[in-house]
């Protein structure tokens, strides 16, 4: 059994400093095998604020995981967007983009899926497909983990477009065995199989310290995953503390995996409606 813990949406720079030390407080009793970071550390990629982001990483303690989000490269400067987009990033966070992290159960691979060239729409290529499924080739019966800061798939209610290359990255990672993607992006929690790949489990953390909000509280998603069993549970800000809500817990059977559980009435509140997830 491995213990990832799913954090995303830091926004340093427009984040709720009060909530910092009983997020880092809760990580460390947790105990995580590896925080995995979906992006978007920063609001504006600026310095300072990379500084901030890089004092909460010092703070952590367990291994840790990071890709880049659409607000890690700068917006309002052209010349540095376009030359040098991951300078200020691999500075302050890591100085490689696309990590991989690899022990006895499980391996991780992370994907930078930011495009300097569009400020919200990210990409997915053909070649990046191929270089994670390579991560995993020699896996084999270990876990198969795939972090990356734009969804794979949106839900109905989603208005912005989705990321370039989503529907042929998700069929290839279906293909190479993957079992769970970890995004961020939309600042809100999706827990369920891909509608086109059941055999992928479709994670989203909301925002972990940002005050953009969009109908949920701060949060981020704890899982404890084997190759057959995972149950994920979502930990919520209230107040200046998180708390966890009512895990959601899926085995696998055959090719896809299915819930295991009923779904809590709190889900209601989440992203994508866990009650209508089959069972």
């Amino acid at each position: 059994m491995r213990r990832i813990l799913h954090l995303s949406d830091l926004h340093y720079g427009r984040d709720l400093p009060e909530l910092e030390a009983p997020l880092l407080e809760t990580i460390h009793q947790l105990a995580p095998d590896l925080v995995a970071i979906s992006g978007d550390f920063t609001q504006r990629a600026r310095v300072w604020q990379f500084d901030r982001a890089r004092a909460f990483l010092d703070r952590l303690g367990p291994d840790m995981l990071a890709v880049p989000g659409n607000h890690d490269t700068p917006l309002d400067n052209l010349w540095i967007r376009l030359v040098r987009p991951w300078a200020r990033y691999r500075a302050a966070i890591a100085a490689e983009l696309e990590p991989v992290h690899r022990d006895d159960e499980m391996v991780v691979a992370g994907v930078n899926t930011v495009n300097r060239f569009a400020w919200q729409r990210g990409r997915f290529s053909g070649h990046t497909a191929d270089r994670i499924c390579r991560a995993f080739a020699d896996a084999g019966d270990r876990l198969k983990v795939a972090v990356l800061h734009h969804p794979l798939e949106h839900g109905p209610d989603e208005t912005k477009r989705l990321m370039r290359g989503a529907g042929p990255a998700l069929a290839r990672l279906r293909a190479c065995g993957t079992d769970i993607v970890l995004s961020g992006h939309l600042h809100s929690t999706v827990i369920a199989p891909f509608s086109a790949a059941p055999g992928i489990l479709f994670v989203q953390a909301g925002t972990g310290l940002s005050g953009r909000l969009r109908g949920e509280s701060n949060m981020f998603n704890l899982v404890d995953a084997d190759p057959d069993r995972i149950t994920i549970t979502p930990y919520e800000a209230k107040g200046v503390r998180f708390v966890p809500a009512e895990p959601v817990r899926f085995r696998r059977d055959g090719t896809e995996w299915r819930r295991t559980r009923s779904a809590p009435a709190r889900a209601a509140s989440l992203r994508r409606d866990l009650a209508t997830a089959p069972s």
